[in-house]
């Protein structure tokens, strides 16, 4: 577990995560990561480009089809 502080930089909020959690990421300074919402709250995740694009068809197709997906899911 790492407690990040949460810093004013600019108009903006940043955290720092330390080295421990960039290694187990496999990211390094520059490249790009995504912040998605789930059921138990947040996850970081490197990018990717694939990821990115199933995300986005998800969300596209949740909206569309919410009622059928509810039923589905009962």
């Amino acid at each position: 577990m790492f407690v990040l502080k949460v810093r004013r930089v600019g108009n903006s909020a940043a955290v720092t995560l330390p080295k421990e959690a960039l290694a187990k990421l496999r990211v390094r300074e520059g490249d790009t990561i995504v912040l998605t919402e789930g059921k138990d709250g947040f996850y970081i995740t490197p990018y990717d480009e694939t990821f990115v694009d199933a995300m986005k068809a998800y969300e596209e197709t949740r909206r569309n089809y919410r009622n059928a997906l509810r039923e589905l899911g009962r």
